[in-house]
């Protein structure tokens, strides 16, 4: 089976705390991407509590940002409306060991990636199923993602390369 993750397509990232102007552009291709596949779709769910501040995260990145429960937090409608019966991985952190340990358990035959920021969750959430599934094909969409800046979204999508993760929708 096919799986697509969206990762962290969360309202906070797109036009909120830490929203940037590549990932409001994205949002449309997203939408299409979510609908038009033809396999299993997953979300993750970038989860804070009110303590933000207080985490090692939040001494690092002084931003509140996805506490549960608040408009930033909700995953963006449009897209999750796109998917038919799709997953929702809760996270604390960049990488979900969680959704991992799922599709370890399942039959999979690929996995592509998209979402927000691909300099740390995208690429997180990548690396994670690349060592945990090694033999399974794993790309990224990079015309369905966004980094906190365009270079270190670039930097991120040459790294995944690196890392045997296709990278699709490159404009060389």
């Amino acid at each position: 089976m096919k799986y697509l993750i969206v990762v962290d397509m969360q309202n906070d990232f797109i036009d909120g705390a830490l929203g940037t102007e590549e990932a409001v552009k994205i949002v449309g291709n997203s939408v299409k991407k979510v609908k038009n596949f033809d396999g299993h779709v997953i979300f993750t769910q970038d989860t804070h509590s009110t303590d933000y501040l207080n985490t090692q995260e939040g001494k690092n990145l002084p931003v509140e940002h996805c506490i549960k429960s608040t408009p930033g937090w909700e995953i963006r409608k449009e897209i999750l409306d796109a998917a038919k019966d799709p997953m929702i991985f809760e996270k604390g952190t960049f990488g979900s060991p969680e959704l991992a340990e799922y599709l370890k358990k399942q039959n999979v035959d690929s996995i592509e990636l998209i979402g927000i920021c691909t300099d740390i969750c995208v690429i997180s959430n990548a690396l994670l199923l690349k060592a945990h599934m090694p033999e399974v094909p794993i790309s990224v969409d990079a015309r369905c993602c966004a980094g906190v800046t365009p270079e270190s979204h670039r930097k991120a999508l040459d790294i995944m390369k690196m890392c045997h993760i296709e990278v699709k929708g490159l404009e060389d």
